[in-house]
């Protein structure tokens, strides 16, 4: 079946078939007016050219701007872009149109640069030039590993090893199952709360950004605060008709996870920390504990996570009822979905940072990536079962049914997010997320009663999460309350200098029980004895 495009109109159609996309026939003048303009002021002077060609960071060096040619192709595609994103933003359309539009042209407009392109890229000319042709054999070299990889290559991967100078806190796997391993981190402090913590990463991504290296990672800062720190390690799906469910993940995962800490550290709760689809399967999980009279959860924290799926973005995009059951239909009832496929997805949503950046330095100019910790994680990608990714993007993306009172039945029982309004919650956002936006992870909180603190972090949906205390870098927002819509939250609050884990530090002392002596090791008596130290070896299996 082919599927056609939206019809763009300009408002001028000779039919009466009302088309289903226009742009009003004025500001379409106004539109075309305006680019006539431009267009003769930087075919008449040089200088205009150059100063829209340096609006693009792509064209900012001598080797643009010094060459008159090259500076007024740059200040044309400049030029022309801004038009086609005007006239895109124009169109007349329902919401989702509107949004799939400007998401193709954009696409569009970022693989059209002549940057992209060794006949229209002066910088790599020159280095061809310079190289003596070496930097095109290394550009193609480049270009026929990645062929045989499947992806991009992002980082210098030959850096970095899991466990050696990634994921290096101590600590050992108390427990295992075919789901998960569960990691327990040893203390660096005299005296622990009594309450441990126990993190769950999302299953789409390997756990170590939140413990790369010692300086950055989240999982050290926790302990560094007294925490007793716990973490899923989730497995990487290797079988292709995996039938794992989202009910799997959750009470073979999540609640088996949660009884084991608590077994182990012998206390009636423990407190949670969930991030992005983690935070997403965490809540679900502390929802069908609620259900069942469970209260072995005292304190839950969500970083970056959508729990309210109304606004997701420029993610909603992908989500419509034909690409859902078309998922249903070929992974629904057994298979599994590659990571880079979900990776592609990911580097989608900011091609010029993830994709054409890496086609110009790569290929063009032949030139190996530098090591970089985030994304060398970015590239190991995890492979999700096919039955799990379908019911998630049903339930989640498409018919947001986690937020309607008992409309989902997860392990068997009734889902009310009602239940826990008691629960101490603090959930963070990024103002840059483009994955989780800000105001809908701000949504997300409200459907948690009023025991909430909401705080709105720097940067995006990684940088803004993974934003060191040591650093002390960038900014956070704070407010006493969370307000009646995320607009109004955002005007009284308040920018606090620094990094947003400080302010949680403060939240979560108040959470981790009474002061007691470290644990001298890992696990406990005979059922959780170590099985291998951390990270474990689950968290090594790469996709395939």
């Amino acid at each position: 079946m082919t599927i056609e495009p939206p019809t763009v109109a300009t408002g001028r159609h000779m039919s009466n078939q009302k088309p289903l996309v226009a742009i009003e026939p004025d500001r379409l003048q106004a539109i075309q007016q305006a680019y006539m303009e431009k267009l003769a002021g930087l075919l008449a002077s040089n200088d205009q050219a150059v100063s829209l060609a340096k609006s693009d960071r792509r064209f900012s060096s001598d080797s643009w701007l010094s060459s008159g040619p090259f500076a007024t192709m740059a200040a044309m595609y400049v030029l022309n872009s801004q038009t086609l994103m005007d006239m895109a933003k124009s169109v007349q359309a329902d919401a989702k149109t509107h949004q799939a539009l400007e998401f193709m042209v954009q696409q569009w407009v970022d693989f059209a640069s002549p940057a992209n392109f060794l006949a229209t890229n002066p910088e790599a000319q020159q280095k061809l030039i310079d190289t003596k042709g070496e930097s095109l054999k290394n550009g193609i070299d480049n270009l026929l590993g990645d062929l045989a990889k499947g992806r991009i290559t992002q980082s210098d991967e030959t850096v970095f090893e899991i466990g050696k100078n990634l994921a290096t806190s101590k600590g050992s796997v108390v427990y295992q199952n075919e789901l998960f391993q569960l990691i327990q981190y040893s203390p660096l402090t005299d005296k622990v709360g009594s309450r441990p913590i126990l993190l769950v990463p999302p299953a789409i991504n390997k756990f170590y950004i939140m413990d790369l290296q010692p300086e950055s990672s989240l999982v050290r800062f926790m302990v560094e605060q007294g925490h007793t720190v716990f973490l899923v390690s989730w497995r990487n799906v290797l079988d292709p008709e995996s039938k794992l469910t989202w009910d799997d993940y959750i009470e073979d995962g999540i609640i088996q996870a949660i009884s084991v800490v608590t077994d182990i550290c012998q206390v009636p709760d423990i407190n949670t920390l969930g991030f992005c689809v983690g935070g997403t399967m965490l809540v679900s999980a502390l929802a069908v504990l609620a259900a069942r009279g469970d209260t072995s959860v005292h304190s839950l924290t969500l970083m970056t996570t959508l729990l309210d799926f109304t606004n997701t973005g420029v993610l909603d995009v992908f989500i419509n009822e034909q690409h859902v059951s078309m998922r249903e239909a070929t992974l629904g009832q057994g298979g599994v979905l590659p990571g880079k496929e979900l990776a592609a997805t990911f580097s989608a949503l900011r091609p010029n940072d993830l994709i054409w950046n890496y086609v110009v330095k790569n290929y063009l100019k032949g030139e190996a990536p530098p090591a970089f910790d985030i994304l060398y994680w970015n590239a190991d990608s995890t492979n999700l079962p096919g039955p799990f990714f379908a019911w998630y993007l049903r339930n989640m993306y498409l018919e947001n049914n986690l937020v309607k009172k008992n409309r989902l039945k997860i392990c068997g029982e009734k889902i009310d997010l009602g239940l826990l309004g008691d629960l101490p919650v603090y959930a963070f956002g990024a103002v840059e997320d483009h994955i989780v936006p800000w105001d809908s992870a701000w949504q997300s909180a409200t459907h948690l009663g009023k025991n909430v603190r909401y705080v709105l972090g720097a940067s995006g949906h990684i940088a803004g999460s993974i934003n060191p205390a040591s650093k002390n870098k960038r900014c956070y927002w704070t407010a006493s309350k969370l307000n009646t819509s995320a607009e109004k939250w955002r005007e009284s609050a308040k920018e606090q200098p620094g990094s947003w884990w400080n302010d949680w530090a403060k939240w979560a002392a108040g959470h981790k029980g009474t002061a007691k002596a470290a644990p001298k090791r890992e696990g406990s008596g005979t059922q959780y004895k170590p099985i291998e130290p951390a990270p474990g070896s689950y968290v090594k299996v790469r996709a395939v």
